[in-house]
């Protein structure tokens, strides 16, 4: 299989079922073990065979991906740039590189100016989505600094972009918020766009699984095909 990226040559957009931006929480509630942690899940997921196959399953059989870590409103950090993935080869290389590379971002959560950091990824690129997805990863909904969470959301919904939540509740993180409910929180304040949903991370042990889950829901969009994936 042929590996793309931002650096190909092609003069025409490629062609793809989905165009995905992974955007990790790397806030000051996530330290570095926690960021391996959430990257291994991550890769894991990304390899798992039902995975590959919502994938092969997709208009033009592939899709572009690229994973982010989120910080305050100027720490933005692309961990793995825009990639190709059409087989479990080209998912072990994207998997790979988001297993070694360093952290970077760091800060007080700014979630509205990460969606629209994600939203500039997918106007940006070599690449033409079928559907565009920002799936934002948090454990937590509050934001302080950058732009309100409100009027990010609605740039990107305008634009066509679906931002679809990942509820990170494990007990590796900070844990559920005291104050209020962070599904709700996601499900009112953040998630927006065509068939936009929020996954939860109940624990450590179900984090890979629930990304797998998530990673399948968006591939396969919302259908009845892409739910029953997941039962």
């Amino acid at each position: 299989m042929t590996f793309w990226s931002l650096s190909s040559t092609a003069q025409e957009e490629t062609k793809v079922g989905l165009e995905l931006v992974l955007l990790a929480d790397a806030t000051g509630s996530i330290d570095d073990a926690e960021i391996l942690f959430q990257r291994e899940g991550y890769a894991k997921a990304i390899t798992d065979p039902n995975v590959i196959s919502a994938i092969q399953t997709t208009i033009y059989e592939r899709i572009a991906v690229t994973y982010v870590e989120w910080g305050d409103s100027n720490s933005q950090d692309i961990v793995v740039g825009w990639q190709i993935i059409d087989s479990l080869e080209s998912a072990q290389k994207f998997a790979g590189e988001l297993r070694q590379r360093p952290r970077r971002a760091q800060g007080f959560n700014a979630i509205g100016t990460a969606l629209l950091f994600g939203k500039s990824l997918i106007e940006n690129n070599n690449f033409w989505g079928f559907r565009r997805v920002i799936d934002i990863s948090a454990d937590s909904a509050n934001n302080w600094s950058g732009p309100p969470i409100e009027l990010a959301r609605q740039e990107v919904v305008a634009a066509g972009i679906t931002i679809n939540g990942l509820a990170v509740l494990c007990r590796y993180c900070s844990g559920r918020p005291n104050s209020y409910d962070l599904e709700q929180a996601f499900e009112e304040q953040i998630i927006g766009g065509n068939g936009a949903f929020v996954i939860t991370a109940d624990n450590a042990d179900t984090f890979a699984a629930a990304v797998r889950k998530k990673l399948i829901l968006e591939i396969a969009d919302t259908s009845d095909s892409g739910k029953a994936a997941l039962k």
